[in-house]
């Protein structure tokens, strides 16, 4: 009797334990982890004709081997892992966004082989001349989609990559996903300023469309825009705003920058400062408490020590003015956690 009893102890106590998980699993469920990354340079080995990849070849002046792309790919997936484990998420990105790819083939292999999820795949080829793009993946177990478009940013003819969009939807509750790679400062930053700002006129006439169709529209901008907060093309052209309450009130332009009020260090270090120029801004209908909602504090730029070059000020990237250093980045990743409300 006293055996009988005993057992029936240790399996009510397992029994809650399982309880307790599959509640923990639930309030997950419950919430969409975005990620976007600026992983510098993923690129494969092989030479593609078509493009300006010969620095990226066993040959080439970046000396880019199989070793290294392994390298490089086993710390993105360390990152990933690292998320799934942190206590704030528990979970891999439910939607994920990586800058700086070259193409689809090493974008699905980058991604594979994590327990407990498989993702699904949204990519488009754009014109950049280096073949970088936008990969974009989510998690089907969570994430179902509609479609995805890329629009072209028309450079009075230079090619330059295109801005994704892409419907998704979890439990019901549709959301679009607009990725941006705008054209970089090289040379000087306002000498290039007017590329940015010929695309977030693309960005924002794509926001704009989206809104017409559902005023409400929960609409997440992430991206590498190659701006500060502060700068022309995403102040005035985008329409980007730290005030809450303003994009509220009367958000049907505004969009609500998730660096507001954030206290940690930027996503890029650039002469003896860190930046903000990976950025993640949502549309009003994001901040009504109703479907898919983001509150205040669940934005993080991700900064593990080991990300870091060992004093701390800067990203550890893969390349340091085109000498190989070993690392994960020259950009940080964002991290937003959304909720779905009633």
């Amino acid at each position: 009797m006293r055996r009988s009893l005993h057992c029936l102890f240790l399996l009510l106590i397992a029994l809650t334990g399982i309880a307790r998980r599959c509640e923990a699993d639930s309030g997950k469920n419950q919430e969409v982890l975005f990620m976007w990354w600026n992983v510098e340079n993923l690129f494969d080995t092989v030479n593609d004709p078509a493009t300006r990849d010969d620095d990226f070849t066993p040959a080439g002046k970046m000396n880019w081997t199989g070793k290294r792309l392994a390298l490089k790919e086993m710390r993105i997936r360390y990152i990933l892992s690292a998320i799934e484990a942190n206590r704030d998420y528990r979970k891999f990105p439910d939607v994920l966004a990586f800058a700086e790819v070259e193409n689809l083939k090493l974008f699905e292999e980058t991604l594979r082989g994590f327990r407990g999820i498989s993702y699904s795949i949204i990519y488009h080829e754009t014109p950049d001349p280096r073949g970088i793009d936008i990969g974009l993946a989510f998690n089907p177990r969570t994430i179902t989609s509609s479609g995805s478009k890329a629009y072209t940013v028309n450079l009075h003819g230079a090619p330059t990559r295109k801005i994704i969009v892409a419907g998704l939807s979890i439990k019901g509750h549709p959301f679009h996903v607009v990725l941006n790679h705008w054209p970089s400062r090289a040379f000087d930053a306002s000498w290039s300023e007017e590329k940015r700002l010929i695309a977030a006129s693309v960005a924002r006439h794509i926001i704009d469309s989206l809104r017409i169709a559902s005023p409400a529209a929960a609409i997440v901008v992430m991206g590498d825009f190659n701006d500060e907060p502060a700068n022309r093309s995403i102040r005035d052209a985008l329409g980007s705003s730290f005030s809450r309450e303003k994009v509220r009130a009367g958000g049907d332009r505004l969009l609500y920058n998730c660096w507001s009020g954030y206290k940690g260090i930027g996503s890029y270090y650039f002469h003896g400062h860190w930046q903000q120029i990976d950025q993640v801004l949502l549309s009003k209908g994001m901040l009504l408490n109703r479907g898919l909602s983001y509150h205040d504090g669940d934005f993080r730029c991700l900064a593990f020590s080991r990300m870091l070059v060992p004093a701390g000020k800067m990203p550890w990237s893969t390349y340091n003015k085109r000498t190989y250093s070993g690392g994960y980045s020259d950009h940080l990743p964002l991290l937003l956690k959304a909720r779905i409300e009633p």
